[in-house]
């Protein structure tokens, strides 16, 4: 009998430690803690999602409950880490915040905290969206929290930690989670292409990595519905194809016309991507990397940059442009008339490179009047003669 087939985000799940991409200060201080037995009660994993919250805390769940644990180098082959992978292990309860979170649930939670572990060392409750639970059930469960069994361990995950209670976050270890680099992506799905046998361009993990957000689960299910698509061999054009992406040279030519000012071309490139079904609410997205890109050059290298389409931008110039362009986002989300919107937003954002802040004008006009001094004087003398 054939097994299921697993997608790539299940299959390729962080197992260790040395698997989780890009949050190399989380594992480092995990792994310390572990080594020199200062581990806490109570851990809170904050950040977007895909980022690998849950992963890491069932990877730690393993390193406390593993065959003469806690270690932070765990057998993977352990029949102990083999359950909790498995979700089999009674000893590591994982409850989802969203569809558990009224005080009763919390409550029965609170009594089960009393009874000793089965096999692992320690009994693990891995609580996900943990921002969902009512403040009801936040309450019931503040006393277990502070001064919970020595065999118990909590662990936290939340993509929205402005919703947690402070006196929830007060008796937590937080660890804020960033959002993974494109490079790590896509460094990640070369060695997942590799093992799987898929023969993908450099250019198509690139734009995989793009949409992906810093997400790492979003970028391995983007690529996951490419092999769908294409088979084994991935390009560039086939990933712009399928999500309606614009290519980073097209992207680039038209942050040039934003930059020299150039509406005929600014509208040309606009046309060509609107009838090839091309993505105007990412094409915005990618534009605001590009001027950003330019805004940081520009404060680097004493207040001018030409990353742009080789034009000079000064610093308040590209602050101007990134402004229209971010005031333009919800007109081009949420407007009925998408690509009338989108270049109506391109447009003004030329024109706001374009206009002077009046402060600096007077600064200007300051500075010629404190240059000139002799020259206003002899105007002076001329007219009394």
């Amino acid at each position: 009998m054939s097994t299921s087939y697993q997608v790539i985000a299940r299959k390729w799940r962080p197992q260790t430690f040395d698997d989780v991409v890009g949050q190399d200060h989380v594992v480092r201080t995990l792994k310390n803690a572990i080594n020199r037995n200062r581990i806490a009660h109570a851990y809170l994993f904050v950040g977007p999602r895909g980022t690998g919250k849950t992963s890491t805390a069932r990877i730690f769940a393993k390193a406390l409950n593993c065959t003469d644990g806690p270690k932070a180098e765990f057998d993977v082959n352990d029949p102990v880490v083999q359950s909790i992978t498995e979700g089999r292990s009674m000893d590591v309860i994982e409850i989802d915040g969203a569809s558990n979170n009224s005080v009763d649930q919390i409550r029965d939670l609170r009594d089960d905290v009393r009874y000793a572990p089965t096999q692992g060392k320690f009994k693990i409750y891995i609580i996900d969206e943990v921002h969902m639970l009512s403040n009801q059930a936040f309450n019931a469960l503040l006393k277990t929290l502070e001064e919970p069994p020595e065999h118990v361990k909590f662990v936290f995950a939340t993509t929205d930690v402005q919703k947690v209670l402070p006196t929830i976050l007060s008796r937590c270890q937080r660890f804020d989670l960033k959002p993974i680099p494109p490079d790590l992506i896509v460094g990640r799905l070369e060695q997942i292409a590799k093992e799987e046998k898929i023969n993908v361009t450099t250019g198509a993990l690139s734009c995989i990595a793009r949409m992906a957000d810093g997400g790492l689960r979003d970028a391995q299910s983007i690529f996951d519905q490419m092999i769908s698509f294409c088979g084994a061999e991935i390009t560039e054009p086939d990933v712009l194809d399928v999500y309606g992406l614009v290519s980073a040279e097209k992207a680039a030519a038209l942050a040039g016309t934003l930059a020299t000012g150039d509406h005929c071309g600014l509208v040309a490139i606009v046309d060509e991507c609107d009838s090839a079904g091309r993505d105007l609410v990412r094409l915005l997205a990618d534009l605001q990397a590009y001027v950003r890109a330019a805004l940081l050059d520009a404060i680097a290298n004493g207040g001018s940059t030409q990353l742009m389409g080789g034009v000079p931008l000064t610093t308040e110039q590209a602050t101007r442009m990134l402004d229209a362009l971010r005031e333009g986002e919800s007109s081009v989300k949420l407007g009925l008339a998408e690509k009338i919107n989108f270049e109506v937003t391109l447009l003004k954002a030329i024109e706001a490179s374009r206009a002077r802040a009046i402060d600096s004008l007077i600064k200007e006009l300051a500075a010629l009047a404190e240059a000139s001094p002799a020259t206003a004087g002899g105007d002076g003398e001329k007219k009394k003669t």
